[in-house]
């Protein structure tokens, strides 16, 4: 009995330099993938998120929705269309979209975070102008324009709504911005957290994927990279060495590690409490850290 007792005194000593550190700091967290769609990690994303807002860190989470997306699109028998990994986005799946990430994912998030005994606030591009926006614009590898319709990009963010609700509640935004006209814009959500964690100058940023982390051979499960450095991942891209899927989620890292965020994280949402394991343990092994130190062999 005195051995289980010390273990858990020990886990909790492990946490104190963690919570010290990162006390009163921003940690924006983009949320998705199995984490998102399983009822055990949901909740136990919530729980991670209570516990954070109780030790004095605040985060801020960012989420899409795509899957939940294209399950009312077909329902409602209108096409799904991607190009390049981005939706097509026209009046009619915009409207969609925006019904769905605002009014059915959001609104289970912000729930369910809220009966762990963490107020939390759900918001879009719309609420306070939170989230500025116009359309992307994509080439082909022709250098031919792609039409992606209404999928946007983000031009600002209005960090002194966020400064302002994090004080007591924990912001969830879904990824969904507002032009200057007041149209709406689907925007892809790690493209947002990227934003609003440089906008922000978060702590860190850290992105539940369905992956064991970035790897060093594409074909080869057990070469997970730890930790690199921003030079290190345009390096990656620009040789070809990380999948399609991948880029988008990569680009967002360099955004934020760009407009001054210390440290990004790609970590596997399929483990239980990925979040707080990564930032209040010493435990490596979730994924790969991504900061602006010395290089992968260094």
């Amino acid at each position: 009995m005195r051995e289980v007792y010390r273990k858990r005194v020990e886990t909790l000593l492990e946490s104190l330099p963690y919570i010290r550190m990162f006390n009163g700091k921003t940690v924006v967290i983009k949320y998705g993938g199995a984490a998102m769609s399983s009822a055990d990690l949901k909740d136990e994303f919530a729980t991670d998120i209570a516990l954070l807002r109780y030790v004095g860190i605040k985060p801020i989470i960012v989420h899409g929705g795509g899957n939940e997306i294209s399950k009312y699109m077909r329902r409602l028998d209108l096409p799904v269309k991607f190009v390049e990994g981005l939706r097509v986005t026209d009046d009619a799946t915009m409207e969609v979209a925006k019904m769905v990430l605002v009014g059915k994912v959001n609104k289970e998030i912000v729930a369910l975070i809220n009966s762990k005994g963490a107020p939390a606030v759900g918001l879009c591009g719309d609420d306070g102008m939170l989230l500025k926006a116009k359309p992307l614009l994509k080439r082909g590898k022709d250098g031919t324009p792609i039409d992606l319709g209404l999928v946007g990009e983000v031009t600002e963010v209005n960090t002194a709504l966020l400064a302002a609700l994090d004080v007591d509640y924990v912001p969830v935004v879904a990824s969904v911005g507002v032009g200057p006209n007041g149209e709406t814009y689907n925007i892809n959500a790690d493209t947002v957290a990227g934003a609003l964690a440089a906008a922000l100058q978060a702590e860190k940023v850290i992105f539940l994927t369905d992956v064991t982390g970035l790897h060093g051979d594409l074909e080869d499960e057990s070469s997970v990279i730890s930790e690199c450095t921003a030079a290190d991942l345009v390096d990656l891209i620009d040789g070809g060495r990380v999948s399609k899927g991948m880029i988008p989620k990569l680009e967002a890292v360099l955004t934020s590690l760009r407009g001054g965020v210390a440290a990004a994280h790609i970590i596997d949402g399929r483990i239980a409490h990925s979040v707080l394991l990564e930032i209040l343990t010493d435990d490596a092994g979730l994924g790969t850290k991504i900061s602006s130190g010395a290089g992968i062999g260094s």
